[in-house]
């Protein structure tokens, strides 16, 4: 049995679910950046069921950029894990229908606390939406779940406003990939945000000189296994020929390339970077220009290595 159909009807709902969020969003929305924005605390998030698990997943977004941020089990919370609010946090309590009693249960503490109270949900008369300071709407016009009932449509587009809300918070505090890395020191992403070229650079380099055959350079660029080979002149980086060097070098010129030098075949001032740039910098600065190798220098522009990068 094909599902295709099933699955493209799917995703066709849950997009204009998406637009619909999109077009619905208001100054409400502004309001709840500028709160967080102000929030001498943390950013709590609760939420029951499905709710509960999307708040978990807008937690950790938040929390690793920039946004202090915990979930709190409104069950939990209503059994002592209410020690844990300060009356500068902010809650954030997830309720599509906006009438979840283990929800709401919480409002009259988190009122006599003194904590700003941010709903999400799809009933603006409903319980939670009357007692919050500010309210999102994630209404959906129906769950792409075939019985209606199995939280789909809704879950996504509240997992959006989550998303938003952090993204346009990342774009306020100008958080940028060096405070990205602190909070993810681990695996390859922890390596790429918090290592130098000069951890990652490769020092034995294919270095040729002015003068040197095509041949010998493509015996260089071989041994180097790079797919470059670095010109030099009195320890000054003249060029760089690459392999597409070579190719466009042979289509343009053909036998006749193999009479020219390395002169002849190198890109000139070829691209640099300082050995103590960061890793991930250097590989946004690479990708923008379509590189795949740079040569790395020290401050005194002298070459000590050089990187690659596969897209």
């Amino acid at each position: 049995m094909d599902y295709l159909h099933n699955a493209r009807e799917t995703l066709a709902v849950e997009q204009q679910a998406l637009a619909k969020l999109s077009r619905n969003l208001d100054q409400n929305f502004n309001a709840v950046i500028d709160l967080i924005l102000s929030c001498q605390g943390r950013l709590v998030i609760g939420g029951i069921g499905k709710s509960g698990l999307i708040g978990k997943k807008m937690v950790a977004t938040f929390a690793s950029t920039g946004t202090p941020s915990f979930f709190l089990h409104p069950t939990e919370a209503f059994h002592g894990d209410l020690g844990m609010l300060k009356p500068i946090d902010i809650v954030m309590l997830i309720s599509y229908s906006g009438e979840s009693d283990d929800v709401n249960k919480l409002i009259p503490s988190l009122k006599n606390f003194g904590n700003k109270i941010i709903a999400l949900t799809s009933n603006p008369n409903s319980t939670l939406a009357r007692h919050a300071d500010y309210i999102l709407d994630i209404s959906v016009e129906r769950e792409v779940c075939p019985n209606n009932l199995a939280p789909t449509t809704s879950a996504l587009v509240t997992l959006a406003l989550g998303d938003a809300l952090a993204v346009a918070l990342i774009n306020a505090r100008r958080f940028q990939p060096a405070d990205f890395a602190k909070f993810h020191p681990g695996g390859s992403l922890g390596r790429r945000l918090l290592c130098r070229v000069k951890d990652q650079m490769q020092t034995r380099l294919p270095v040729t000189e002015l003068s040197t055959s095509f041949t010998d350079c493509l015996s260089i660029m071989n041994e180097g296994r790079m797919g470059v080979a670095l010109v030099m002149e009195n320890n000054q980086l003249k060029g760089i020929i690459t392999d597409g060097d070579i190719r466009r070098a042979l289509t343009r010129n053909g036998a006749q390339t193999l009479n020219q030098s390395a002169r002849d075949l190198m890109t000139s001032n070829p691209k640099t970077v300082n050995q103590n740039e960061f890793l991930a910098k250097a590989e946004s600065y690479m990708k923008e220009h379509k590189i795949h190798s740079l040569v790395a220098v020290d401050d005194n522009h002298q070459v000590v290595g050089l990187i690659e990068f596969s897209s």
